[in-house]
């Protein structure tokens, strides 16, 4: 990353490339009314603390065994009741909170701006331990195999001891002159033991979760272009892996399928990305820059649908629910797409705050967090 006190020129940097090309800002698509052929129910909402809307930050709810986990910037962490929202704890961290909660092994683990990690006890948010990084976090921990692992914004990635907080290993990526602000949340494969993490050069790696064992490496983008802004090459989005293949998706570069053994690159297409997609058994639902949300078919990467309605909305990386995608966007709507051709099945209002970070899924049910610090849970059925 660029130095902490340039952060912010980092969140104009989509803004300044369409300007470098157009001269003109590219307007958001206005939202027109639709037939919605869902119904959406808003269950419960909670208010975590707000004052992060344009710190592009990786606060982003976890739910496990029924409660869920969320964080809000002014350093509140929360424990909810999953189905009616009713308090479990509440936590003070004192911190100004820039990523998680990622929960595992009993802890419940979130990072603040001054780069300090801190681990809590599930069961009742006590401090189990703490750890000082090198610099800020922006995405959450992955919690496995008794270790945390967890990216800082310089370029580190570092595997921890889960039960005391010691640092058992650490890899360090090349940081480009200029890149954007995020970055990608490290990924376990679990058939082979490693974690999967991308980096602001355009690099994938593969390093072993237990020892920090560099296991392959591929470029997913190459830097190129005349200017700072053409050369960005990030890789913000998390990897994905699913069986033997690993997919990923970069800025001002390409999606691609790897070989999940060795790196080994299987199909790749134009596209860039620093929000994300998901992925299926049979296809790869990409949220792009501009904001079209793409279906390509997932052993070729040939494209089976695009929707353009939410052109620079924004969008965060899609989830899947059912029969249908929920991705949000820049003023705090949630929409819902037909998974089978992209097309709009509902949407809902939030706070009018945006949403960095993608909704989660879980017992059925989608939460929402915006960037203002409002939680909510939404619960949907076919209309009628």
């Amino acid at each position: 990353m660029i130095g902490p006190k340039f952060g912010l020129i980092s969140l104009c940097l989509s803004v300044l490339a369409a300007c470098s090309s157009t001269k003109a800002v590219d307007m958001p698509a206005k939202l027109v009314s639709i037939n919605p052929v869902l119904e959406v129910n808003r269950l419960w909402s909670e208010s975590l603390g707000g004052g992060g809307e344009n710190f592009r930050l990786g606060l982003q709810p976890a739910v496990d065994a029924g409660v869920v986990y969320a964080a809000g910037y002014k350093g509140s962490l929360v424990a909810l009741n999953s189905q009616n929202g009713a308090r479990i704890w509440q936590v003070k961290t004192g911190l100004v909170l820039s990523s998680g909660p990622a929960v595992g092994e009993g802890l419940v683990i979130v990072g603040g701006t001054d780069g300090v990690l801190l681990a809590l006890s599930t069961e009742d948010g006590q401090e189990r331990w703490r750890y000082q990084l090198s610099s800020e976090p922006l995405s959450k921990a992955l919690i496995a195999e008794q270790v945390v692992v967890v990216r800082t914004v310089d370029g580190r990635l570092l595997g921890l001891n889960a039960s005391d907080g010691k640092a058992r290993w650490s890899y360090e990526g090349a940081v480009p002159k200029l890149s954007l602000r995020g970055t990608a949340c490290p990924v376990l494969a679990e058939a082979v033991g490693a974690v999967i993490e991308g980096f602001d050069d355009g690099k994938l790696v593969a390093l072993d979760i237990k020892t920090g064992d560099l296991l392959w490496s591929a470029t997913v983008d190459s830097p190129s272009g005349r200017t700072e802004l053409d050369r960005l090459a990030d890789v913000d989005a998390a990897a994905a892996v699913l069986g033997k293949d690993v997919f990923v998706a970069g800025y001002n570069g390409k999606i691609a399928m790897l070989d999940l053994s060795n790196g080994q690159v299987w199909w790749e297409k134009e596209a860039s990305s620093y929000r994300g997609f998901g992925v299926d058994a049979q296809t790869l639902y990409l949220s792009t820059s501009k904001g079209e949300v793409t279906a390509l078919r997932r052993n070729d990467g040939n494209q089976q649908w695009q929707q353009s309605a939410l052109l620079h909305r924004a969008l965060t990386a899609p989830v899947e629910l059912n029969d249908s995608l929920v991705l949000g966007d820049f003023e705090g709507y949630v929409h819902w797409l037909n998974k089978a051709d992209g097309s709009l099945q509902a949407r809902i209002s939030t706070d009018g705050e945006r949403m960095t970070n993608a909704p989660v899924v879980a017992e059925g049910r989608i939460y929402v967090q915006t960037d203002g610090g409002k939680l909510l849970a939404f619960e949907t059925k076919p209309k009628g």
